[in-house]
């Protein structure tokens, strides 16, 4: 799939030559609409070069308007981190904020980015296959961790050699699993663990240390974002732009998560979301935790929780797995760690977990899933 069209047309709206553009998903993998996005939609604005949807893996998509400043700005701030720019591997949607900002990350270093084919489920062999076509010595690739995780289970020679090759693999999107982790240092790959979002015109804390010119504080336990990276806002949506976004006395343009952490001498620390917590039977239990525990358990190889709605308890926990362990082990570390109360009532051992077109895990899917499994 060529994105040169897309290209095309980002090029023309970072210049200001164009209309911004809202890229949506055609009717394939490998095919996008460009669509121009309205001037009277954007009377509130200035300089928006791009409109990206949010993932809706939790609720209904919402349109976030991306400025020139802000997508010039995180291109900069990623390739100082870095301390190079490249040639970039697209193996995400480019409807998605990820994929944009390889785009927008190639633009400005003048490289060509080269993309996977998308029109079927990622693999091994496409992913290889995708990065024998990279010509620059200096090669980067943006992936979430359900993606790495799918390359290093039981990985041959060609793809870890493939992953060796990248001097830059950003992993984002999701919270890696340890295991992941663990088999990504053991093969001594680049990576480094991207924090951001749609709002943040993608990853702007890198391996929990802000790029150059992004501000982090925690007010109240909930992070906040700031600097030039931050988003105008959301498109026909003044209430939800007006709880999340804000500009201070100095200027600044701050971005109000729903995450929870701590942020100590620079170091940025996520422990969950701020509606994480599900509330079974009366007892608050941290879906996160929860997750966390079951991650550690051998055999386990993905895993998400989620709430369940129930009539009786108000809300169950759920968790859908993929592995070779047995339910009851899931239930035994939970109860070790947690206690009785955080071990999910609803548990499903599927062969891979549902994704959305982002490569992140189908939350609302899964609990569909668990939800129907009552019985």
């Amino acid at each position: 799939m060529n994105p040169e069209l897309a290209l095309q047309a980002l090029t023309a709206s970072l210049n200001g030559e164009g209309a911004a553009v809202e890229i949506l998903p055609g009717r394939t993998g490998n095919h996008y609409l460009i669509e121009e996005v309205p001037s009277a939609e954007l009377v509130d604005y200035q300089e928006i070069a791009a409109v990206v949807r949010t993932s809706g893996s939790t609720g209904t998509p919402k349109r976030t308007a991306l400025s020139v400043e802000a997508l010039a700005s995180s291109s900069m701030a990623t390739a100082e981190h870095l301390g190079f720019e490249g040639q970039w591997l697209l193996a995400l949607p480019l409807h998605f904020v990820a994929g944009l900002a390889v785009l927008t990350r190639s633009l400005y270093a003048g490289t060509r980015p080269w993309a996977m084919d998308l029109e079927q489920s990622f693999a091994a062999q496409g992913f290889n296959d995708a990065a024998s076509a990279l010509t620059d010595r200096r090669r980067l690739v943006s992936m979430v961790p359900t993606q790495l995780q799918r390359l290093l289970t039981d990985p041959d020679a060609q793809t870890i050699s493939t992953l060796q090759r990248f001097d830059a693999i950003l992993l984002g999107g999701a919270r890696a699993p340890r295991a992941v982790l663990a088999e990504a240092a053991k093969h001594s790959l680049n990576l480094h663990l991207t924090y951001g979002s749609s709002e943040t015109a993608g990853g702007c804390v890198y391996d929990a240390k802000a790029l150059p010119g992004v501000q982090v504080k925690v007010i109240d336990g909930r992070i906040m974002l700031g600097g030039p990276t931050i988003a105008a806002g959301y498109l026909g949506n003044p209430e939800l732009t007006q709880q999340h976004f804000s500009t201070d006395a100095a200027g600044t343009r701050w971005y109000a998560t729903d995450d929870l952490g701590s942020y100590t001498d620079g170091v940025l620390s996520v422990s969950g979301r701020a509606d994480d917590v599900i509330i079974t039977g009366g007892v608050k239990v941290s879906a996160a935790a929860v997750q966390r525990i079951i991650e550690s358990v051998p055999g386990v190889s993905a895993v998400q929780v989620v709430a369940v709605p129930d009539a009786q308890w108000g809300q169950q926990i759920g968790a859908a797995y993929a592995g070779t362990a047995s339910p009851d082990s899931l239930a035994d570390a939970v109860r070790e760690s947690l206690g009785a109360a955080a071990v999910p009532r609803r548990v499903q051992r599927l062969d891979e977990l549902p994704l959305l077109p982002n490569g992140k895990i189908d939350r609302m899917l899964l609990a569909a899933l668990l939800a129907a499994s009552a019985g």
